[in-house]
């Protein structure tokens, strides 16, 4: 029996039958979730042999890629596939998934642009990216921050779901009571409700940011910011550099990861906010 296999309904034929079989196998079990699938049904979906389709999924087993549930016979995904997705977005991995959205963010803004994540209270430096401009801001990959007081923080900790207590550990690791539980609880629901986070002159005197969260299914794994001098980060510049962010990093993050969903309608309705505050107070 020849079977028409998953890759007969593209526009070009798997190099290697036996492996696009696999991986169409794990594919269906993870879109099916916890409840599996039946072997059968697994077979009609992909239009597979079911013979051939069990020695498929006996291997994947064998490797901890599937797991079938010895009550009902359904076939769903393994720990080693789970695990190969924590991999993919682990801290060591997301400099090199995420740089080239670093760098259109650059070009687009001639600002220095960074990728953080947390390591306990801390933001984490992984990667930056520096404009071309003569007047730069400094910076380290590697270097640590409080989150509670860093744009990348804030981005990060409004996607989490924390108790006070919780808050209040983020708040106590601030320099000098610089951000009290209530002050943090603050910034993160107007990081929710604007869709962006923002620091200003709270690390370093003179220097401001702007940052967003990077998505998995709704859970923070790292944020992108961009940082100027704050002289050159007024309610305008702000505004574009919001909408640079809304624009350019969707198209440019690599599956699964997301930016917050209604962001570029977040840096809009945030930019009409400004021009009203433009407007009554000149000179802004």
């Amino acid at each position: 029996m020849t079977e028409a296999g998953p890759a007969a309904s593209g526009t070009a034929a798997s190099p290697l039958g036996s492996v696009d079989k696999a991986l169409a196998a794990l594919e269906a079990l993870a879109a099916a979730g916890p409840s599996g699938l039946a072997l059968g049904t697994l077979a009609l979906g992909l239009g597979l042999n079911k013979t051939s389709l069990h020695r498929t999924l006996a291997a994947l087993r064998h490797r901890g890629y599937a797991e079938q549930d010895e009550s009902t016979g359904s076939y769903r995904l393994g720990p080693a596939a789970t695990a190969l997705a924590t991999v993919y977005l682990g801290e060591e991995n997301l400099p090199a998934l995420l740089h080239p959205a670093l760098v259109a963010v650059c070009q687009s803004t001639d600002e220095l642009v960074h990728l953080g994540t947390l390591a306990g209270t801390e933001i984490v430096y992984l990667d930056k990216v520096e404009p071309a401009r003569a007047v730069r801001v400094w910076s380290a990959v590697g270097r640590r921050r409080p989150a509670a007081t860093t744009a990348l923080g804030r981005a990060l900790l409004a996607y989490r779901t924390l108790d006070d207590d919780r808050l209040a550990w983020y708040a106590a690791a601030a320099p000098d009571g610089q951000v009290t539980t209530a002050d943090l609880r603050s910034l993160c629901e107007r990081t929710r409700e604007h869709g962006f986070a923002r620091e200003d002159e709270e690390n370093e005197p003179g220097i401001s940011c702007v940052a967003v969260p990077v998505l998995d299914a709704g859970r923070p794994v790292a944020a992108i910011s961009v940082t100027a001098p704050s002289e050159r980060l007024g309610v305008r510049r702000r505004r574009e550099i919001e909408d640079v962010l809304a624009r350019v990093l969707p198209p440019l993050l690599p599956p699964p990861l997301t930016v917050p969903l209604g962001l570029h309608d977040a840096a809009s309705r945030d930019g009409q906010r400004g021009e009203r505050r433009t407007a009554a107070t000149p000179g802004v």
